[in-house]
This record gives structure tokens, sequence and C-alpha cells, in this order.
């Protein structure tokens, strides 16, 4: 049994945390929002009044937090607080430069860190199949990999300070430019009088194979568990993509790199979100390119 401190209890870190309870860890959580403390208390959660007392006896500390500045700002708040040798493990998606930042503030304590953003969503998040996408010194990833197990499908060390973070924003431009390709195949597909379970059939076992179509194909019918079948209620939500994209720009900026079509689709997410559909699954942007509001 370890004992960890979970702080950032939202719709992914409330299940992830009830994943390393059913491990057999003792865990101690703090969020800011009572609703979520009350969410944790029943998944088992021991619940601190600060993040200070979250840590204090906490032989690893994870977060999840909205964006950069939040990592940091706990980060000052509790590097100082936490037990010697303690490890820190940061699961949030943020900017490659905050990351390797945080690296810094708990090097700074003698603290061993990973950044260990995640793919998979909230359902994965519940289901315990989450894919960690790790960055830090071996030493670190040594030990933050039994950790994350519980909460994971796949664990990946991608290298080090900043690498994970690095990985999950490629891969995320990755998946809203093929979300708006397969988007664009299936608004034509209905335009050419061709049904969406022959296109799927096609597409999901020849060259247009992607995960945007076989796990989240974003109409109804041919993947039962996507979006599309429920209203496009979120596993991931757009606004969630768009902050994804626009971290991908920064750092394609940062590092001289062209991504031109990572670019466009930032753009088409920015005006998705700004038509009020923030909350709406990312896949939804098909009813966008209908030209639906």
């Amino acid at each position: 049994m370890t004992s960890i401190a979970f702080i950032g209890l939202g719709n992914m870190g409330n299940p992830m945390a009830a994943n390393l309870v059913k491990a057999g860890h003792a865990v101690a959580g703090f969020d800011l929002v009572a609703a979520n403390l009350d969410v944790a208390r029943g998944n088992g959660l021991t619940i601190a009044k600060d993040a200070a007392a979250a840590v204090k006896e906490a032989d690893v500390v994870i977060t999840m937090l909205p964006a950069g500045k939040h990592v940091l700002s706990v980060y000052a708040d509790i590097a100082g607080k936490a037990k010697k040798g303690a490890l820190f493990i940061d699961s949030s998606t943020i900017d490659v430069e905050s990351a390797r930042k945080a690296h810094a503030i708990a090097a700074g304590h003698g603290l061993l860190s990973v950044d260990a953003p995640v793919s998979g969503g909230t359902g994965g998040a519940t289901a315990g199949t989450l894919t960690f996408m790790a960055g830090g010194a071996k030493e670190a990833f040594a030990k933050a990999e039994p950790v994350l197990k519980p909460m994971a499908g796949r664990i990946v060390h991608c290298g080090d300070a900043g690498a994970g973070q690095a990985a999950k924003i490629c891969n995320n431009m990755i998946l809203g430019i093929s979300m708006i390709g397969v988007g664009e195949a299936f608004v034509l597909a209905e335009k050419l009088g061709l049904s969406h379970q022959a296109l799927f059939d096609v597409a999901s076992t020849s060259s247009g194979q992607c995960w945007s179509i076989t796990s989240y194909c974003p109409v109804p019918g041919p993947v039962p568990t996507s979006p599309a079948n429920k209203g496009y209620k979120p596993g991931f939500a757009a606004a969630l993509m768009l902050k994804d994209l626009k971290l991908s720009q920064e750092a394609a900026q940062a590092a001289g790199a062209v991504t031109p079509l990572g670019a466009e689709a930032t753009q088409l997410y920015a005006l998705f979100n700004a038509m009020g559909n923030a909350d709406v699954d990312f896949s939804g942007i098909i009813n966008f390119l209908r030209g639906a509001r």
C-alpha cells in the first residue's frame, strides 16, 4: 500500500483516484470544488483540508489540474511541505515549458517528478485503461510506473522532463485533424447517397482506417459506444480539444515547426466552440461541417 495525495478531483481526477483506492492505496484528496470532494469521499478517499495537508504524509503526489499556471502554483505551494523523497506526478495536460518548470520546482526541493498526461477520456479514467505518456528521469519513471498501473491500459516513458506533454499535444493534434477529416468524409458520403455503415465498413478496414473511425466514429450506428449515439455527450469535450490544439500551436511556434493542418484544425475548433459547442463532444464537429449550428 502506498500513501498517495491526489490534488484535482474533477471529471478525470475522481475516477482515477477511485481506481487507486480500489488497488489498495491510501489516498488523501483535495479539490476546490465541494461537490467534487463529496464524490471523492464516496469513492473512499480521505478528504484533506487543503493541498498542503494532503501531501504532508504522502509518498506520491498526483496532480490533475486545468492549466500550467495552476500546476506551477500548486507545486510552489506544496513542494516544500512534502515528505522527503516523495514522488510528484502531474497528469494535467499543460504546455511543455510549464511542465519543465514544475520539474525544476520539484528538483529544487530534492523530489523526483514525472509529467504524465493521459489519453482515454473519462471512460478510460473510469475503466482504468488510460494511456499515460511520461516524461522524467528513469529513476522517477521506475517509481511512478507501479503507481500508475491501476489507472492505466498502457504506460509509455517518452523521455526526459516535458516529453510526456510533448507526446500528448502531438497525439491530440493528430486526433483533432483526423476527426475533422473523418467528419468531412462522412458528410461527403451523405451527399453522395452512401450510407454511414457502408463507409464505415470500407474505411475502418482499409487505407482510411484511424481511431477517429474505428473507436470514435462521429455518426450514430457503426460504433455503439461512440458519443454520436448519445447526442454527442462528451467523453472529450470540444473545449478540451481546442485547449490541446492551442498548446500544439504554441509549441510549434516555439520550436519553429510548420503545422498547417494543426493550425487549420485549431481555427475550426475555435469556431465550433464559439458557436456554443464547448461542452459538446469534440466529434460533434461533424455537425459544424454539415453547416448546422
